[in-house]
């Protein structure tokens, strides 16, 4: 190999795939963490190093140029080798300091994992953990997050995962809302009633449908995105909502709207990449969320 012919700077590199990737120069400094104007520098010295032009400028968006679109394709080869050997590299680490990555849907980061990762500081004060609170689902072999909850099995082979538990959810509401709908609260109520929905309520429809409880859009006059604020809309004594029973039970400002309506039920999957599974901080991690989710 001619290694005097490698004569750019890996960093400039990155920054210009991160930008092609994100679309834009303020999502690409805000995903590597740097001001937008030294992304800027970045992405230009690399095309001056390269001696080509990589973006043109359409309006206020950045469009790939045919040469840009060529040199991505390889950057992406790089970046995923680089990131593998990071994997690898990370996975024999033996010591216990540094930063675990948990990326969890917003109801188990906000009401679940607070005081698991509580014992986890306690145990291991010199573990710092980055908590990922989304409800879409992270890359791990891309390093976005060191260990995920889901709720689905993976399917990748560089994927290890293991089942906790499968978790129940029923419908809640507030008793003030349940009197105003009619008790005893029965099927037939329940069609005439407030449902907070979330961004689409077409899926939840037909998932009710095979539970005999027929609603239509009418019956979601208020929709989010947010589960925290599906919740607190709910606690408003707005409509029913959806919550797994662990939380919704223990929470007083609450009831279960029909006790007789069957639980939803959908698994809880722990899931780490192999290669990091042989860390001693990530397994201290993953081992300690294991047990306590499953209680």
């Amino acid at each position: 190999m001619d290694w005097k012919s490698i004569n750019f700077d890996w960093n400039r590199a990155r920054a210009f795939l991160v930008t092609a990737e994100e679309g834009s120069l303020s999502a690409a400094a805000r995903a590597l963490g740097m001001t937008q104007p030294t992304l800027g520098r970045q992405v230009s010295a690399f095309e001056k190093e390269m001696g080509v032009i990589l973006f043109e400028r359409v309006g206020h968006n950045l469009v790939l140029t045919p040469t840009g679109l060529e040199l991505l394709e390889q950057l992406r080869i790089m970046a995923e080798a680089a990131n593998q050997l990071s994997l690898s590299a990370s996975g024999q680490s033996e010591d216990v300091q540094g930063n675990v990555c948990i990326s969890a849907s917003e109801v188990y980061a906000a009401y679940i994992l607070p005081p698991i990762i509580a014992k986890i500081r306690q145990m291991e004060p010199k573990i710092h953990i980055d908590l990922l609170a989304s409800n879409e689902v992270s890359d791990l072999r891309r390093r976005e997050a060191d260990i995920a909850l889901r709720n689905f099995e993976p399917d990748q082979p560089d994927l290890i995962a293991k089942k906790i538990k499968d978790v129940s959810a029923r419908f809640y509401a507030t008793p003030d809302y349940l009197e105003r709908l009619g008790k005893p609260v029965t099927m037939e109520r329940l069609q005439q009633a407030d449902f907070i929905g979330f961004a689409n309520p077409t899926s939840l429809i037909k998932t009710l449908d095979a539970y005999d409880l027929h609603l239509s859009q009418d019956n979601f006059p208020i929709n989010t995105e947010n589960y925290i604020a599906h919740w607190q809309l709910v606690k408003q004594g707005l409509g029913l909502g959806i919550m797994p029973e662990e939380i919704g039970d223990a929470d007083p400002e609450v009831e279960r709207a029909l006790d007789s309506f069957p639980a939803l039920t959908f698994p809880i999957w722990l899931t780490t990449h192999r290669e990091l599974r042989t860390s001693r901080r990530v397994k201290l991690v993953y081992d300690v969320l294991a047990k306590e989710l499953a209680k």
